[in-house]
């Protein structure tokens, strides 16, 4: 039977409403990142490390966790207090979740960085922080895995030197993936929502 132009243009429409509909559940079920989503970009949670309780440690003793890594150093004049304190401002306004993720510091200073002092430091900030050390090749392996770098600056005569390196904060979820990539200036309320989604989406599967 032949439909009517009337009868036909309400069908188009009802196919074309339901097309939209179907496009707008896929769209909802994919996370509305904030953040940098670098999924499939960078190589999964992979290292082998000593912790700040002096226990040697891989990436996998992690898994089950949303992992939040920052390179750095405890001799660091500005950076680095200022993003593990808004990390650790950013576990605190997570309430009860942020006992399912865990900030990793890995020193890019093994020289100077023992595994008590790095527990002293990390522990200042946050009790869910993680003081990481390694040789020094174990450590630029591991920075060049993800793409981040460091370099020693000269001794000023005294012992003492600076260490310039990248500030970016891998976050990982808890199977290990790489997920999402932020910035010391990146906004508290950005990385509170997309760990928030983070965390729940690994409690759902």
């Amino acid at each position: 039977m032949k439909l009517s132009r009337p009868v036909r243009a309400v069908a188009l429409m009802a196919l074309f409403a339901m097309a939209f509909a179907l496009a707008g559940c896929q769209r909802d079920a994919q996370p509305q990142w904030r953040l940098t989503d670098v999924s499939g970009h960078l190589p999964d949670l992979d290292f082998r490390l000593t912790d700040d309780n002096g226990h040697a440690v891989t990436g996998a003793d992690y898994k089950g966790k949303v992992v939040l890594m920052y390179f750095g150093y405890t001799h660091c004049p500005d950076v680095c207090p200022l993003t593990l304190t808004q990390l650790h401002v950013v576990m605190q306004r997570l309430g009860a979740p942020a006992d399912d993720a865990r900030i990793l510091f890995v020193s890019v200073d093994p020289a100077r960085d023992t595994p008590e002092i790095m527990h002293a430091y990390v522990n200042a900030f946050d009790k869910r922080a993680v003081g990481l050390i390694g040789s020094e090749r174990d450590t630029e392996a591991l920075a060049k895995r993800y793409r981040s770098a460091f370099t020693r600056e000269p001794d000023r005569g005294d012992g003492a030197y600076d260490v310039s390196h990248s500030s970016a904060i891998y976050i990982f979820d808890r199977d290990g993936k790489a997920r999402l990539l932020a910035t010391p200036s990146a906004a508290q309320d950005d990385i509170v929502h997309d760990l928030h989604l983070l965390i729940g989406l690994g409690a759902k599967s």
